[in-house]
C-alpha cells in the first residue's frame, strides 16, 4: 500500500506543478521533473524510485512515444530521411569527440572516456516530443527530422554500445557465443525494421479489423495497445529501445481509420498515470551526493553534453539545407538524454565498463541536460517564422492520412 500512497502524491504534485509550469510560460515536463528532485533523494528524500514507478515510468515512455507516432506524418518522415540520418550520424561524432576528450583530459582512461562519450551520443526523444505537442510543432518538417534523427541515433547507440563492451572485454562478444554477436544484432534490428514496414503496410489494418469485430468495450483500443507493447517488448529483445518500437507502433496504427479513436482513447490513459511517473522518475534519478567534490567536471560535462548536440545535429541540418533557425531547432530537439543515457549508464556501470565513483556525476549530468533541453525547444520553436510553425499535416480521408 506504501506504493499507492507514494503514487496518489505524485499525481497530486505533478498536476499542480504541470499547471504551474504552464501558468509561467515553461514547458510542464519541467514541473515534473522538479517534482521528482524535490520528493527525491536529491532534496526531501520521501520517494525514492523503486521497481513499481519504475515499471511505470516504462509504461509511460513507451505510450508517450506511441502517441507521438500516432501524431507524426510518415510522408513527412520519410521526406526527411535522409536528412534525419545525417544529423544523427554528425549528432553522434560530436559528443563522442567533445566528451570522450573532456573526460580523457580529466584523466580517466582512454577507453572508459570514450565509453563515457557514447553514453552522451544517445538521444531521448520522450521528452521533446512531450514539448513539440506542447506547441503544436510535432508534425513539422524540423519534428520529423527530430523524430527520425532519434530513431537513428538509437540504432547507432546500439552499435557503438555493443562495440565498447566487446572490445573492452567486460560483457561482450565471445567466440562463438551467437547470442551476443554483433552481427547477429544487426540481423535482428534489420529483421525488426523489415517487421515494422509489414505492420505497416498490412498486418496492423487487419488486426485493427479483427479488433473492431470484438465484442468487448474499448476492443479497438485494446487492440493498439496490444500492438504498441507487442512492438516495443519487440524492439527491446532485439536491442533497440522499446521506445522505438512504440513509435513505430503509433505510426502503423495511425494509417488506419481508427486513428483519432485511439488518440482520443490513449491520451487519458497515459497521462492520467503513466507519462507523468515517466518524467518524475528522471528527477528521482538525481542526488546530490559529494557533488562537491566533482562540481567542475559535472558543469563541464553537461555544457558540453548541450552543445555537442546542438552544434553537431544543428550542423548535420545545416548541411542539409535548413536555415538557422531550423537548424537550431533541431539541434535543441536532441540535446535531451533522459531514459536513453540512463540505460547506456546502466548498461555501462552493470558491465563494468565506468567506476562506481563517476557513475553518479554521470546520472547528474543525464539529468541536468535532460532539464535544460526543454527550455532551449521552446527558445528554437518560437524562433521560427509562423509560416514555418503552421500544421504540415496530410489532408486527410475518411480519418486516413492521404498520400496524394
Amino acid at each position: 500500500m506504501a506504493f499507492i500512497g507514494a503514487l496518489c502524491l505524485l499525481l497530486i504534485l505533478t498536476t499542480l506543478a504541470g499547471h504551474l509550469a504552464n501558468r509561467i510560460g515553461i514547458p510542464s515536463v519541467i514541473g515534473q521533473i522538479l517534482v521528482g528532485i524535490v520528493v527525491g533523494p536529491a532534496m526531501m528524500g520521501w520517494i525514492h524510485l523503486d521497481n513499481l514507478i519504475n515499471l511505470f515510468s516504462q509504461i509511460g515512455v513507451i505510450i508517450l512515444m506511441f502517441i507521438g507516432g500516432l501524431e507524426s506524418n510518415l510522408k513527412l518522415l520519410r521526406k526527411y530521411l535522409r536528412p534525419a540520418i545525417i544529423v544523427a550520424i554528425i549528432g553522434v561524432i560530436f559528443p563522442v569527440i567533445m566528451i570522450g576528450g573532456a573526460c580523457w583530459a580529466f584523466s580517466f582512461a582512454p577507453l572508459e572516456a570514450i565509453f563515457i562519450g557514447v553514453v552522451f551520443s544517445a538521444t531521448s526523444v520522450s521528452i521533446s516530443v512531450e514539448v513539440l505537442r506542447d506547441y503544436k510543432s510535432l508534425d513539422t518538417k524540423e519534428g520529423a527530422t527530430i523524430l527520425g534523427a532519434a530513431v537513428a541515433d538509437d540504432i547507432i547507440g546500439v552499435i557503438l554500445l555493443s562495440i565498447m563492451i566487446s572490445v573492452m572485454g567486460t560483457a561482450g562478444v565471445k567466440t562463438g557465443d551467437s547470442s551476443t554477436n554483433l552481427a547477429l544484432i544487426f540481423i535482428e534490428q534489420i529483421a525488426f525494421f523489415a517487421l515494422t514496414y509489414l505492420m505497416v503496410k498490412w498486418i496492423v489494418p487487419y488486426l485493427m479489423q479483427i479488433g473492431e469485430r470484438l465484442l468487448m468495450a474499448s476492443s479497438v483500443t485494446i487492440t493498439s495497445m496490444v500492438i504498441c507493447l507487442g512492438m516495443a517488448y519487440i524492439a527491446e529483445a532485439v536491442g533497440l529501445s522499446g521506445a522505438v518500437g512504440a513509435f513505430f507502433a503509433g505510426i502503423a496504427v495511425a494509417h488506419t481509420p481508427y486513428r483519432e479513436t485511439i488518440e482520443n482513447h490513449m491520451e487519458p490513459i497515459g497521462y492520467a498515470v503513466f507519462v507523468p511517473m515517466f518524467f518524475v522518475s528522471i528527477g528521482l534519478n538525481m542526488s546530490f551526493a559529494n557533488i562537491g567534490n566533482s562540481l567542475l567536471f559535472v558543469g563541464v560535462l553537461t555544457f558540453l553534453a548541450c552543445i555537442s548536440k546542438l552544434f553537431g545535429c544543428g550542423l548535420g541540418a545545416i548541411i542539409n539545407g535548413f536555415n538557422l533557425n531550423s537548424s537550431y531547432m533541431i539541434g535543441s530537439g536532441m540535446i535531451s538524454r533522459g531514459e536513453m543515457g540512463l540505460i547506456t549508464a546502466q548498461i555501462g556501470f552493470s558491465s563494468g565498463l565506468l567506476s562506481d565513483s563517476y557513475y553518479s556525476d554521470l546520472i547528474l549530468v543525464i539529468i541536468l541536460s535532460t532539464l535544460i533541453a526543454p527550455f532551449l525547444l521552446k527558445h528554437a520553436i518560437h524562433l521560427l517564422p509562423a509560416d514555418d510553425k503552421a500544421d504540415l499535416s496530410l489532408p486527410v480521408e475518411n480519418g486516413v492520412p492521404s498520400d496524394h
